[in-house]
């Protein structure tokens, strides 16, 4: 028999890839589970990707003129109440505060003293919150637009969690604006999805499809729900952001009037937009492979990692000066906008468990230095997207590091939009649709009617939803392969997460 390659995460993507998703979390030392039921607990590495989500993104928000503030946790029970259809759709996932004040029970432990007037729903979303301090910002025509984000956590309570991809508490942002008319509104919405979809392709090297929810999966209270959809290597699809065209719904429900410039009396025209931690979870599961975490260069923490190979009677002090004069030429070389990030490894830990660490780690280039290297004046080097390892003059690998950044960050995304395109169908029959999915997972580009009762059935016999109706749609009119009617443009099917 051959021998099978021993790879570091196990079980493998094709062996159970949710528990190898796992695994890879946490032979990455990303995150763990906490004390508290459904919550994580994000470590150093997780967050260092996060922070570079967020940097990035927050520079995108700041260029198309929105500007950061903060808004409450706790949000007051009557206000979601003003929204119908927004409170029937949180309702079940909301954690809410009745108490406060803690007080020594009669045997020795701590019970809730004094109840509040009114209870206040832990934030879930925040557009009722953030709708009425906007009720006392906005005045005027010339108050508008108001272009807000918040950086924030948030709690939904869910009942099977999974680290990043849905937890009971989570980080993201949500983007909130008012607009004069409905056509800025729409503007806005359509825009902030542009910034999303190109942060996923540019930054997270993720191809995402870009178009519209249906009806009965938009955001709960919104006028039209846009979304960015990603497919992941067991073939699933990811919703990684959305933005909401929200009308005049929660300008009504929150009272956000202005005098226009005829001084009339007006609603305003509102959006909202998000994406969170779920994008790491969605990085994971598009890169990584059997030895673990891969991560695109733009976002990850550390770009170069060196590995000073430190033989017990060699000279220690030469290796390391070596390598921190490399580190330092590194550092002094952009890849981007921002200086390349390298970290020397000094641990005194064997080399081999040293170098597996950060293959798992996912860092895109990995350089060992000993004193055959100095000698010769070379690098011995190794790239995680790819097998085997270079040489390489020093002073070269300097020049190129850039470069070679680049190409790494490139050829994710090749790899990525190669294995969407390979995976996604036209289907012009629902004998083939079924088939499709009762063996296969992708994405399946198909004719449909409408009909929500035929999208139901659907969802009930398959597990498949509709994805997004898509924005860049060129088949035009055609017959739902459903029900042989008339059909006004193909929609991506899916299973999802």
């Amino acid at each position: 028999m051959a021998k099978q390659n021993k790879t570091a995460i196990s079980p493998t993507r094709a062996e159970d890839y949710p528990e190898w998703y796992q695994q890879v979390v946490k032979a990455a030392d990303m995150a763990e589970t906490s004390a508290v039921r459904g919550c994580m607990v994000i470590k150093p590495w997780g967050y260092a990707i996060w922070e570079h989500i967020q940097k990035n993104l927050d520079n995108m928000f700041k260029e198309t003129g929105h500007v950061n503030a903060y808004f409450p946790l706790f949000i007051p029970k009557s206000f979601l109440e003003k929204e119908a259809e927004h409170v029937e759709g949180f309702a079940k996932e909301c954690a809410v505060v009745t108490h406060h004040r803690l007080e020594a029970g009669p045997d020795g432990g701590l019970i809730p003293a004094g109840e509040l007037d009114e209870p206040l729903i832990v934030r879930p979303t925040s557009e009722t919150i953030i709708g009425a301090t906007f009720a006392k910002w906005v005045q005027s025509y010339r108050d508008l637009p108001l272009l807000i984000n918040q950086w924030a956590n948030v709690v939904r309570w869910e009942m099977r969690t999974r680290l990043f991809l849905r937890t009971a508490e989570f980080l993201w942002q949500e983007g909130h604006t008012v607009h004069a008319t409905k056509e800025e509104a729409v503007e806005e919405t359509e825009k902030m999805l542009g910034v999303y979809a190109t942060f996923a392709r540019d930054y997270m090297a993720i191809p995402v499809l870009t178009g519209v929810k249906t009806e009965s999966e938009k955001f709960p209270g919104a006028e039209k729900t846009y979304c960015i959809e990603a497919m992941m290597q067991d073939k699933k699809a990811l919703q990684a952001g959305t933005s909401h065209f929200l009308g005049q719904n929660f300008a009504k429900a929150s009272d956000i009037k202005f005098l226009d410039d005829q001084g009339q009396l007006q609603y305003g025209w509102t959006t909202s937009w998000g994406v969170s931690t779920r994008l790491i979870g969605g990085l994971i599961m598009t890169h990584s492979d059997d030895n673990g975490l891969v991560l695109p260069p733009r976002l990850a923490p550390t770009q170069i990692v060196i590995l000073p190979v430190l033989h017990k009677d060699g000279d220690h002090g030469e290796v390391l000066a070596y390598c921190e004069a490399l580190a330092k030429d590194l550092k002094h070389t952009f890849y981007g906008d921002d200086p390349i990030r390298v970290d020397i490894d000094k641990r005194d830990i064997r080399g081999g468990e040293k170098s597996w660490g950060w293959v798992k780690k996912g860092v895109p280039l990995r350089i060992e230095v000993g004193p055959r290297d100095i000698a010769e004046n070379k690098i011995f080097g190794a790239r995680r997207d790819e097998d085997g390892k270079f040489s390489m003059d020093r002073d070269e690998f300097v020049a190129k590091a850039a470069s070679l950044l680049e190409e790494i960050q490139n050829g994710l995304l090749t790899r990525a939009t190669t294995l969407r395109d390979e995976n996604t169908v036209e289907l012009d029959s629902e004998d083939a649709f079924y088939d499709f999915f009762t063996n296969n997972a992708g994405f399946v580009k198909a004719h449909w009617n409408g009909s929500p009762v035929i999208e139901e059935k659907i969802k009930n016999d398959l597990n498949v939803t509709i994805r997004c109706i898509p924005l860049d749609d060129t088949d035009g009119e055609g017959v739902c392969i459903f029900s042989g009617e008339k059909s006004p443009r193909k929609v991506i099917f899916g299973k999802s997460y």
